[in-house]
């Protein structure tokens, strides 16, 4: 059983949408709030192996790489998260907060890169070991919008064009109505302070229930 103080609070959405920017406010937002550290990770990423595997699929643009090894790829790095740095951390009472996680490989390799969203789901449950976020919090702007804002190099994925990207974001509004609980969408219309705002009222309730 995880320490009652323990939190996952994981952030996703459409590429573009303000992301980073949200989770560095939100991360020093929680750390003067709690009086605690908060542990910042990324999916993939954050273990040597998840960074190898973000390499592989994000960097190498001409290596094809078929949906459902996309899928095993990214869940060899989610798997490897877990078990070195997200289940170790919830177990010590620590809040996490997380660049993306399970919806991301749901909407991108699922809904918009053809794949079964309900194997991967099924998947994915083996990957994270059953654990699932307290909130996970999507970001949600249309797809042309979110393109405009991508202003660096882009990487595999965010270099498959509108098309993709609005299957992309169909599929993040999906999973959210169907997964209701513990799941919210913001709209990244707002100012970035606006988003923040909403984001603080909405961790307050867990802020308050899990005092050190």
């Amino acid at each position: 059983m995880l320490p009652p103080s323990a939190m996952l609070i994981v952030f996703d959405g459409i590429d573009g949408a303000g992301k980073s920017t949200q989770i560095e406010a939100t991360c020093r937002w929680l750390e003067l709030r709690r009086g605690a550290p908060v542990r910042r990770l990324r999916d993939p990423g954050s273990t040597p192996l998840g960074m190898r595997m973000r390499e592989l699929l994000l960097d190498q643009h001409g290596l094809p790489i078929a949906p459902l090894a996309e899928v095993m790829l990214f869940m060899t790095a989610r798997a490897q998260l877990v078990a070195e740095e997200i289940k170790p951390a919830l177990a010590r009472g620590e809040w996490v907060v997380c660049d993306r996680f399970s919806f991301s490989t749901v909407v991108y390799q699922g809904h918009a890169g053809g794949v079964d969203p309900e194997q991967i789901w099924k998947v994915n449950q083996v990957a994270t070991q059953g654990i699932t976020p307290d909130l996970t919090i999507i970001l949600d702007l249309p797809a042309q919008i979110a393109s405009q804002r991508i202003q660096r190099e882009r990487d595999r994925m965010e270099s498959r064009g509108s098309d993709y990207f609005q299957k992309v974001r169909e599929g993040f509004l999906t999973e959210a109505r169907r997964w209701p609980r513990g799941v919210e969408v913001i709209d990244a219309h707002q100012t970035a302070e606006a988003i923040q705002n909403t984001i603080q009222q909405l961790l307050m309730p867990l802020v308050a229930e899990n005092r050190q």
